[in-house]
């Protein structure tokens, strides 16, 4: 299956370079380009958009309300934020909003087109050092009072699915929860479908975010 790619960057040597990149692969099509937020956001409304490659300072409307814009939108495509600091306390706020993950500008061309595919197939794309600074950035922030809030939510979920959910916060992809917790990647997959939808969460930051405020990590 091609996975079709909107490029969202108001600077256009951006783009054309991003579009050269993924130009090269057979499994990649860019079927669109936006300079700003507002711009990418009704080209996802016109359909035909697997992932967006979102920067997140742009004109008219920026990366994260485009970000916001793009995630409610019925059946969205999945959203990777692009950004110069990988401390950039944008992309905090992107990620909180429900974006699935992130690329420095500077990433290899290869790993950028690997990054593609690993979020369509519901992979992690932070490693396990950018999930914690991302998740002390946020939870810094937060009175101790969500802890009730949090522990209420986590509550849902039944007990293999909290295990699954405890190693998403430790920043292990599919493959190592697979292996250290002995099931199949298609049975991890299948639990972190349910624990997205029990807790109301669009990608893995948010989950370790519930799963710190509730004292699990």
């Amino acid at each position: 299956m091609t996975i079709r790619v909107l490029l969202a960057d108001d600077d256009a040597l951006v783009r054309a370079g991003l579009a050269l990149i993924l130009g090269g692969s057979s499994d990649i099509e860019v079927v669109g380009e936006a300079p700003n937020g507002r711009d990418a956001v009704a080209r996802v409304e016109a359909g035909g958009v697997d992932v967006v490659l979102m920067d997140i300072r742009m004109p008219v409307m920026d990366g994260i309300a485009a970000t916001s814009a793009v995630l409610a939108l019925p059946d969205p495509p999945k959203v990777i934020v692009l950004t110069t600091f990988d401390a950039d306390e944008y992309v905090v706020r992107a990620l909180a909003a429900g974006a699935n993950g992130f690329l420095l500008k500077d990433t290899p061309p290869a790993d950028i087109v690997d990054a593609i595919s690993r979020v369509v197939a519901g992979e992690p794309m932070l490693s396990p050092t950018i999930t914690e600074q991302l998740i002390r950035q946020v939870t810094d922030a937060v009175p101790d009072v969500r802890t009730g809030e949090a522990l209420s939510r986590v509550g849902c979920l039944t007990e293999r699915e909290r295990e699954v959910a405890i190693a998403i916060g430790r920043g292990w992809s599919n493959a190592e929860i697979a292996t250290t917790l002995h099931m199949s990647v298609a049975t991890v997959k299948a639990h972190i479908s349910h624990i997205f939808t029990r807790l109301g969460a669009t990608n893995r930051v948010q989950v370790a975010i519930a799963m710190h405020e509730a004292n699990l990590l």
